[in-house]
């Protein structure tokens, strides 16, 4: 049975006040709220035209700034500051640079801007972000700008006069005791931190002293670690080494090893080192022989080769170190390598070098510096071998005639006069050598004559020479190899040319040596002859030339070529000395007066007249 009540009811008249409190107080939470919301951000929104309360650009508060009064307010006293060194501190040294020195430049405009931003926005937002800003202040940093080349050298300068490099424990030696001196730690400035360290300092508005950051630079190597390294290096300074080469036994003392023996690797190394097996080598080295070439009564014959043992360093060494960290039996066996001669018997024997192809002799004197020279000289070019093919070259075969090779002053041919000179009788040897290549039938390709006639040499067959330009040079067309060799006696020279016997036919003819222009005469006045009286001093030389043919043929009388040499010779002039010519009477005239006479003489002097010709 359902139960019915009435709407004026004391029970329905309860429920109705309740729904309305209710409402009334969902009401008055929505007005509050919208209080809190709004209201409380209107609040604190502030002007738009100026910067939140409480805003901070470089630790300066500008908050209630206008961003124009902001900017201008910073720009002054950074402006005030530029000039301003900041000191910068690492130890006992101190370092001052200014802002300036450095470019550096605050961008205050962007902070500004960046701070309007961060306060600003439209009514309650600018409320929101404002009411953040007075509960979570910030203070805000601004772009700097520097010049990165003076910033560069700055820390160059301030590595330079901080850092302190450490020191590595190292083993010194004392006479024959070897102990560890200690390393050291040293500093070393950490440029990446200091370079953005110096860049905020230099922009900021405070000028107190600023720490640099440094570094400890520990030395990687201590006493700890060199301990086993000082114990083996007394052990190998400890007693001589013996050194064994065969039968030979040498004696490497204490005080030898200590100087030998690098501390810093522990091997034998560096220049004490190298000097002592340098003349180790020197000691025990038996250099190879190579096949030489033996001249006796005319036959020549080769002179076999030998082997040779050098000194192995690296190896040798390697025994030595070995033998001087043991602490007995301290005996190294050197080791030796065997060396093969450049030239062999077998390759002596296969250049076919087996009888004599041309030889030449001239005769020779003079002062003692001209003959030394020409013995000095035919050293030079003795044993030359000439290959088959190539070209002998006297200049390049001795090189320049110098003083540093022991040449001398002697009588030379200069410009066609007979002077002193350095390597006087060179020529002797080169005329010599031209001969030998001429009686043997070569082809010669550069020859020059003396600029005077000597007579002594066959005629037109003289050859000079002058480092570097005037050469004597012939071709070795023989097929085989050539040993030219020189001999000097007391009076004469000969040179030979051996190697496989041509027997070609040399037939010579050689021009009458003609006179191409008299010799110039050089006339002087001697006061000590009577007039009209003439001595000859030296009667000269004409001018003159002459030619020679060779022509070569093989032993089955084949022409294999011919050649003429043309010589042209300048004259030396005539030397007269003449007496004064005779002084002419004095002619005198006289004139009478009734008061003087007057005489007057006239005189003439005709100096002598000295012509030269050259050629």
């Amino acid at each position: 049975m359902t139960r019915v009540v009435a709407a004026s009811s004391p029970a329905v008249r309860g429920r109705a006040p309740a729904r309305s409190r209710f409402w009334t107080r969902i009401t008055i939470l929505a007005v509050v709220v919208g209080v809190l919301v709004v209201g409380v951000p209107l609040f604190f929104a502030g002007s738009a035209d100026r910067l939140a309360d409480g805003t901070k650009i470089a630790g300066i508060d500008v908050g209630g700034l206008s961003p124009t009064d902001a900017r201008k307010r910073l720009e002054q006293r950074s402006a005030r500051l530029a000039e301003v060194p900041v000191k910068f501190v690492a130890g006992d040294k101190t370092f001052e640079i200014t802002p300036r020195s450095m470019g550096v430049e605050v961008d205050w405009a962007t902070a500004i801007s960046t701070a309007a931003r961060q306060g600003g926005g439209f009514g309650v937002v600018r409320g929101y972000r404002r009411l953040e800003l007075q509960i979570f202040p910030q203070d805000l940093t601004p772009p700097i700008r520097s010049y990165g080349a003076a910033l560069d050298y700055e820390l160059g300068l301030l590595s330079k006069g901080v850092d302190t490099p450490h020191r590595e424990a190292v083993l010194v030696r004392h006479g024959l005791h070897v102990s560890i001196a200690p390393g050291k730690t040293g500093r070393a400035l950490d440029r990446a931190t200091a370079r953005a360290l110096l860049i905020d300092s230099l922009a900021s508005f405070t000028r107190a002293p600023v720490a640099l950051p440094v570094r400890v630079d520990a030395p990687q190597v201590t006493v700890a670690s060199l301990t086993p390294a000082q114990r083996r290096a007394s052990r190998i300074i400890s007693a001589p080494v013996t050194l064994v080469a065969g039968q030979t036994h040498l004696l490497l003392p204490r005080w030898r090893l200590a100087k030998l023996l690098d501390l810093g690797t522990m091997r034998i190394v560096g220049p004490a080192a190298d000097a002592f097996f340098a003349h180790l080598e020197r000691t025990v080295d038996k250099p190879a022989q190579d096949a030489t070439f033996a001249v006796s009564n005319g036959a020549i014959s080769v002179v076999p080769s030998k082997p040779g043992v050098t000194l192995d360093v690296p190896r040798s060494v390697a025994a030595v170190l070995a033998a001087a960290q043991r602490p007995v039996n301290r005996v190294a066996t050197l080791v030796f390598s065997e060396q093969q001669p450049d030239r062999t018997t077998a390759a002596a024997r296969a250049m076919g070098i087996t009888g004599t192809v041309g030889s030449y002799e001239t005769l020779y004197g003079g002062d003692p510096n001209r003959i030394h020279n020409v013995q000095l000289v035919a050293h030079l070019v003795d044993n030359k071998l000439i290959a088959p093919g190539s070209t002998f070259s006297f200049n390049g075969t001795t090189g320049e005639r110098s003083a540093e090779k022991g040449f001398l002053e002697a009588p030379v041919i200069v410009n066609g006069e007979l002077q002193t000179g350095l390597g006087g009788g060179v020529c002797q040897v080169s005329t010599t050598v031209f001969n030998a290549a001429y009686e043997a039938g070569l082809r010669i390709t550069a020859r020059t004559n003396h600029s005077l006639y000597i007579s002594h040499y066959p005629l037109g067959r003289d050859a000079t020479v002058n480092y570097p330009d005037t050469d004597l040079k012939f071709v070795n067309d023989t097929g085989h190899w050539l040993l030219l060799r020189t001999w000097v006696g007391p009076s004469s020279l000969t040179v030979a040319l051996y190697g496989t016997p041509q027997h070609r036919r040399i037939e010579s003819t050689a021009a009458p040596l003609t006179v191409d222009a008299p010799p110039p005469v050089t006339k002087t006045v001697d006061p000590t002859l009577k007039p009209g009286q003439v001595v000859v001093d030296d009667p000269g030389m004409p001018a003159q030339s002459t030619s020679v043919e060779r022509k070569v043929y093989s032993p089955s009388g084949k022409l294999l070529s011919d050649e003429t040499w043309y010589s042209s010779y300048r004259s030396m002039p005539k030397l007269v000395r003449v007496g004064p010519k005779k002084a002419k009477k004095a002619k005198t005239t006289t004139t009478t007066t009734t008061t003087t006479a007057t005489t007057t003489t006239d005189a003439t002097t005709t100096s002598p007249t000295t012509t030269t010709t050259p050629r």
